[in-house]
């Protein structure tokens, strides 16, 4: 008796009671169990969560033990099939139809009542998993330029370390979402679902929970109770885009909206429970839970994505500009952000005939047509957090260990300000003879100064 006489075997009580022939999951559920594997092992070499095998496990062992009278488990397939002499039914060859043994057992020949599966002497490869992806609201990928050490981590997080959640956060237009397409793309094959999804102030938790389920389950003859079941059942990976639209404008950051304060409460249930799925967050501000989350050590991780550096040369060199030796000055004015750096760029072509030269030599920082996306940043700040960049706008770097004596905050309200700016990516640390200073990027500091 050898294994395949086993999945044939099954391959047919599974037809005869659904209709469908074993699936890739099924097959090597069974292999594993035959040869002696435990769930957990079997889980791990098959890439699937190990309550998702135990499910399918139990189901099959249903349907035999209906078959076979006899209470089939995980400890006694493999013994309960050998007592019933199994390998005897490949000697048996009696005609056309199939033959039936000890009353329970059946092989089917040419003119079997329901499709046989056509089996192959070649040496088999390992089963893949059926994966569903809906990236109709993903982006197209893009050249992703000097990110491969993110790219790096990234993968380690997800794969390796089953991170539950990971939230990329950073300024707008720094590269939040190309990043995560690029990343897609290099672990799609991971992930039996994944879905990508981009969120609005609009876009209540019961109407996301809803329009998920309904993704996982689109196949499934089983519903299952709730979101954690399906995350739980196979190994999903959930991309949600823009999750600042969540965030309410004028309050401190990851303050949510009246109708989204549930997300919070889901995350913290997502990171406690076990599971092998993974959300994967892009915001312009880093959520409070998941800071929160991180101090618990659950596994949750955040990355926060800065500027490219020397690699945004490549921008400038796309767009035709000249006075090479200017480019790193510019690139760090901008941040080494490559949506402003294209959008910079070519205002540079048009008004300066592509002379960084030209244009640095303007009395002021020009920011041009980033004027309207400044605004929409700081207009997203509280009172107290518009005062404290006020106050670091009209110096090069500031130490906040002391409040200003002028600044009209509590001390509390001050450091809290300070946090808040933290996690909107709005201040840069930097270190003067080992104590740490503050400042706020150069695009900011001139448009708050010129207001």
């Amino acid at each position: 008796m050898d294994v395949q006489e086993v999945l044939d075997w099954a391959d047919r009580l599974v037809f005869e009671k659904t209709g469908e022939h074993l699936d890739s999951l099924q097959r090597t559920v069974l292999e594993g169990t035959w040869e002696g594997k435990k769930y957990p092992e079997i889980a791990q070499n098959s890439n699937r969560g190990h309550d998702r095998i135990k499910q399918v496990a139990r189901e099959l062992w249903q349907m035999m033990s209906a078959k076979l009278g006899k209470d089939v488990r995980q400890s006694n397939f493999r013994a309960i099939l050998e007592k019933a002499e199994f390998s005897k039914i490949t000697n048996l060859v009696l005609g056309d139809d199939y033959v039936q043994v000890m009353g329970d057992i059946n092989i089917c020949r040419e003119h079997c009542p329901y499709p046989q599966r056509t089996t192959t002497t070649d040496t088999p490869t390992s089963p893949q998993p059926e994966q569903r992806h809906d990236l109709t609201e993903a982006p197209e990928p893009e050249s992703l330029l000097n990110r491969n050490a993110e790219l790096r981590t990234l993968n380690q997080w997800i794969l390796a370390e089953k991170i539950r959640i990971v939230t990329i956060f950073g300024l707008p237009g720094i590269g939040k979402t190309t990043l995560a397409r690029a990343l897609v793309e290099q672990i799609k094959d991971n992930f039996e679902y994944i879905i990508w999804r981009h969120c609005t102030s609009t876009l209540p938790l019961t109407s996301l929970e809803t329009n998920l389920i309904q993704f996982f389950s689109q196949n499934s003859e089983t519903k299952l109770p709730s979101l954690i079941d399906y995350l739980r059942s196979d190994r999903c990976l959930i991309i949600l885009d823009d999750y600042q639209e969540l965030f309410t404008s004028g309050a401190s950051a990851g303050t949510y909206l009246p109708d989204c304060e549930n997300y919070a409460k889901l995350w913290q249930q997502m990171a406690r429970f076990p599971h092998e799925s993974c959300i994967l967050l892009l915001s312009w501000e880093k959520p409070t839970e998941i800071a929160t989350l991180e101090g618990e050590n659950r596994p949750c991780r955040t990355l926060q994505i800065g500027g490219l550096g020397e690699s945004a040369a490549e921008i400038l060199t796309n767009k035709g500009l000249t006075d090479e030796d200017r480019w790193e000055e510019l690139i760090q004015l901008y941040g080494g952000n490559p949506s402003w750096l294209n959008i910079i760029a070519s205002t540079i072509q048009d008004l300066f005939n592509g002379s960084v030269e030209r244009c640095l030599s303007y009395p002021t920082l020009f920011l041009g047509d980033l004027e309207p996306r400044i605004q929409s940043s700081y207009q997203r700040l509280s009172q107290s957090e518009q005062i404290v960049t006020q106050w670091l706008a009209n110096q090069d770097a500031a130490d906040i260990s002391h409040k200003p004596a002028d600044l009209a905050l509590t001390d509390s309200d001050f450091l809290k300000s300070v946090r808040s700016l933290r996690q909107r990516c709005l201040l840069e640390k930097v270190t003067d003879n080992g104590a740490p200073l503050f400042a706020v990027p150069a695009l900011f500091k001139a448009y708050v100064k010129h207001q």
